[in-house]
C-alpha cells in the first residue's frame, strides 16, 4: 500500500465506512466470497460495515466486470470524520455441494456472489464405498456444504456428507456448516408406544449427534418435521422456513383474480397446526380448520373428522412433506366432499415415493406447490405440479452467517 494512497476494488455504488474491528481508525471492508488477493483481485462479495455496526451495505459480484477502479487518498480520507482506513480480511468462503441436490447448490452459490460451486472430487468405489476429496485450499476458510439427505439413496448421501465434513476439518477449514435442505429421519424423533416396549432407535437424534461429531460447526435446515428435534443438536442451528416463498405464490394468484373464492388453510393433522395457522395468519388472517386423523401404521393413516368450515373456499391444505401422498390426497377428497371449490396442496419437501405421483395427478388437487429442497425427476413431474425455489432463502441465511463470522 502506498504511503499516501491506495487502490481498492469496489463495487458500482458502494460507499466506505469504518470497521468497528480494527481499533485504529482504519478503513473497513470485509470480502465474502473468492478470496481477494493481489494476483486475483476479482469475483467478490463486499460488505463496508458502519462505526459501531450501526448500519451495513451489502452488495455482490459476479464477475470481474462488475468492479471498479478506485484511488483514494490518505490525507482525503483522514480529514473528515468516521473516516476508514482499508482492512482486507483473511476469511473466505467456499461453497460445496454434495451429489444429492446440485441444481440448488448452483444456485445457491451464485446468489452468494460465486460464478459456481466450488471444486470437489466425489465418486464411488467398486464395492460401493464413498470416496471424497476437496479439490482446493480450505485452510482458514468458512465452508459451507449443501446436501439434501433425500431418497432414493438417502444413506449414501448422508455418507457422503460426514466425508465432505471430515475432509474439509482434517483441511483446516475455519467453520464449517452444513446446510440440509431436507434433514433425513427427521420423522424418527420419538419413541412411539413406549409401553409395548418396541426399543426403536432415536434416529434423528443419533444423525445430529454425527453430523456434530463428524466436525460440523453449525447446521442450517429447512422446515425440518419437528422444530423441537433442534435441540437433539449440541452445536448451534439455524432453521429456515419455507412459508414466506408459498405465501407471497399465493398472494399473487389471489390477487390477479381479485373475484376469486376465500382461502381456508387446512392442517392435516393436529401436528401441523402450528404450520397452518402462520400462513393462515400470512394470507390476511384466512381461516383454519383441521383434519382429525389416525396413523395406523408408517406410511399408513385415516382421516375421521373435519374441525372447520370449508364449504364454498379454496382449500389449502398445508404439510411439511409428502411422501406417498396418501395422508394429503385422503385429506382432499374429505375438504371435497364437504364443500370445498377447490383443493391446493403445499408442501416444502417433495419426496414423492411410491405411488405419491399418480395419486398426486389423479385430479383431486387443482395445484401442488413444492420447492426444489429435494430434486424432482422428470418422471415424477406431473401438469399439477409447481416447484419453487428456496434458493434465495438459503442463499440469504449464508450470507448471514459468514457476514456474523467476519466480525
Amino acid at each position: 500500500m502506498a504511503r499516501h494512497g491506495f487502490t481498492a476494488f469496489v463495487l458500482p455504488g458502494a460507499a466506505f465506512a469504518p470497521h468497528q474491528s480494527t481499533g485504529r481508525g482504519g478503513w473497513g471492508v470485509s470480502f465474502l466470497g473468492d478470496h481477494v488477493s493481489r494476483r486475483a483481485p476479482y469475483r467478490s462479495c463486499v460488505r463496508f460495515s458502519q462505526h459501531h455496526g450501526s448500519r451495513s451495505a451489502s452488495a455482490t459480484a459476479g464477475a470481474a466486470r462488475r468492479l471498479k477502479m478506485v484511488s483514494v487518498q490518505d490525507d482525503d480520507l483522514l480529514s473528515a470524520e468516521n473516516i476508514p482506513v482499508l482492512a482486507f480480511t483473511g476469511h473466505r468462503m467456499k461453497v460445496y455441494s454434495g451429489s444429492a441436490n446440485p441444481e440448488l447448490a448452483e444456485k445457491i452459490a451464485r446468489l452468494v456472489g460465486k460464478t459456481s460451486s466450488n471444486r470437489i472430487l466425489r465418486k464411488k468405489f467398486s464395492d460401493g464405498e464413498t470416496y471424497v476429496r476437496i479439490e482446493e485450499s480450505v485452510r482458514g476458510c468458512n465452508v459451507f456444504l449443501i446436501q439434501s439427505a433425500c431418497g432414493p439413496n438417502v444413506n449414501d448421501h448422508l455418507i457422503e456428507l460426514l466425508l465432505m465434513i471430515d475432509a474439509c476439518r482434517r483441511a483446516h477449514s475455519q467453520q464449517i456448516t452444513v446446510c440440509l435442505p431436507y434433514y433425513c429421519y427427521s420423522r424418527s424423533d420419538r419413541l412411539i408406544d413406549p409401553d409395548k416396549k418396541r426399543r426403536e432407535a432415536l434416529t434423528s437424534k443419533l444423525v445430529a449427534n454425527m453430523l456434530s461429531e463428524a466436525g460440523a460447526h453449525r447446521v442450517v435446515v429447512l422446515d425440518i418435521h419437528s422444530p423441537q428435534t433442534c435441540g437433539f443438536f449440541d452445536i448451534p442451528v439455524d432453521h429456515i422456513f419455507a412459508a414466506p416463498l408459498f405465501v407471497e405464490y399465493l398472494l399473487k394468484k389471489k390477487h390477479a383474480d381479485p373475484s376469486s373464492l376465500g382461502y381456508v388453510v387446512v392442517a392435516p393433522d393436529v401436528g401441523g397446526v402450528a404450520r397452518a395457522r402462520a400462513i393462515a395468519k400470512a394470507l390476511d388472517d384466512v381461516p383454519l380448520a383441521i383434519i382429525d386423523k389416525r396413523r395406523e401404521a408408517h406410511n399408513e393413516a385415516k382421516v375421521l373428522n373435519l374441525v372447520g368450515d370449508v364449504r364454498g373456499k379454496v382449500a389449502i391444505l398445508v404439510d411439511d412433506m409428502i411422501d406417498t401422498a396418501g395422508t394429503i390426497c385422503e385429506g382432499a377428497r374429505m375438504l371435497r366432499e364437504n364443500g370445498a371449490e377447490k383443493v391446493f396442496a403445499v408442501a416444502t419437501h417433495p419426496i414423492f415415493s411410491g405411488p405419491a405421483c399418480e395419486r398426486l395427478s389423479s385430479g383431486v388437487f387443482e395445484e401442488v406447490i413444492v420447492s426444489d429442497s429435494i430434486p424432482v425427476p422428470k418422471e415424477k413431474q406431473f401438469p399439477q405440479l409447481r416447484v419453487l425455489s428456496v434458493a434465495p432463502l438459503i442463499a440469504d441465511q449464508l450470507i448471514r452467517l459468514h457476514d456474523l463470522s467476519l466480525r
